[in-house]
């Protein structure tokens, strides 16, 4: 089905039995009725309100407290065959962070023991999930529910969503590690936006690390670090101002990535590409030239220098 998460095969293992004969439960059995019949699901409330089936595992650690995550979901009430919610017509759900974006309680239990790439199916009680009360009219009351979740990434978002609580002066006494891993916590959003193709939110996001990383370094050390994550935020503005046609400030940022490593052929790239979007030909040519003697088999900035002839 279109937008439900299961596959034909996972269907047919749903109407499959502890030995892998049928369901006997109609013609065709519902996998909602299935699940509650399987012998092997995980309680991980430790009352059964929460119970769980692994349909593909993930890799990697499981997703931590208050992480944002991206996952496509679908919600079913038993003896219905359309879910009452789904977000799987979107080829990348938005990011939602636990606890605030995601408040049904069974739902963030079960997330908790999700690795990237896994898809789970889960049962909640109504004490799990819409209560005594339900949500009328979609949901009745004292409403078991079955989600099937994929989990596609994860963000452990906690430290940078605390950091951006404090004022002004409380971050300026922030450890530099940390401010190094928020840094890249708000690099890693844009870099998810950025492939959803939403580059304004991209930008925002790649302009919101940039500013964390605006504090004097006490060493040549401190300042080494800096620089290494200012780079990586340099080069992902450059190139989202060029998706944005925003050229002139595609060369601002790729300038300010070469006054960190003048020889870098990312940065050259792409105040090459930028030029020649603003006809400054013989300022294209000559960015692309540098690059070009640099990684001389680069396909990319052999083509540009084609385009530019």
């Amino acid at each position: 089905r279109g937008e439900a998460l299961w596959a034909p095969r996972a269907m047919e293992e749903a109407r499959a039995g502890p030995e892998g004969r049928p369901c006997r439960l109609g013609p065709p059995a519902s996998p909602f009725r299935c699940l509650l019949q399987a012998r092997d699901l995980q309680d991980l409330s430790g009352d059964g309100g929460v119970r769980k089936e692994e349909l593909r595992p993930g890799t990697g650690q499981p997703v931590p407290p208050a992480a944002t995550v991206a996952v496509k979901y679908s919600g079913y009430l038993e003896h219905a065959d359309e879910p009452f919610c789904t977000n799987c017509t979107t080829k990348l759900p938005r990011l939602m962070k636990l606890g605030e974006d995601i408040t049904l309680g069974g739902l963030e239990i079960g997330l908790l023991t999700m690795k990237k790439g896994e898809v789970a199916r889960f049962v909640f009680t109504p004490d799990y999930a819409y209560g005594q009360q339900g949500c009328p009219p979609l949901i009745p009351p004292n409403a078991t529910v079955l989600f099937d979740v994929e989990m596609l990434d994860f963000l452990d978002s906690a430290e940078s969503d605390t950091f951006f609580a404090l004022t002004a002066e409380q971050q300026d006494t922030f450890p530099l590690q940390k401010v190094l891993k928020v840094a890249d916590t708000e690099r890693e959003f844009g870099n998810y936006l950025y492939r959803k193709r939403c580059f304004e939110g991209a930008k925002e996001r790649y302009k919101r690390a940039y500013s964390v990383l605006g504090r004097s370094p006490s060493s040549e050390a401190e300042q080494r670090q800096i620089d290494a994550s200012k780079l990586l935020v340099l080069l992902n503005l450059s190139v989202t101002y060029l998706k944005l046609e925003h050229p002139a400030r595609a060369l601002t940022y790729g300038e300010k990535a070469l006054e960190i490593d003048q020889a870098n052929t990312k940065a050259l790239f792409r105040c090459g590409q930028a030029c020649l979007c603003m006809a400054e030909y013989k300022k294209a040519r000559d960015f692309l030239v540098r690059a070009q003697h640099i990684e001389p088999f680069n396909h990319d900035i052999n083509n540009e220098l084609k385009k530019l002839a």
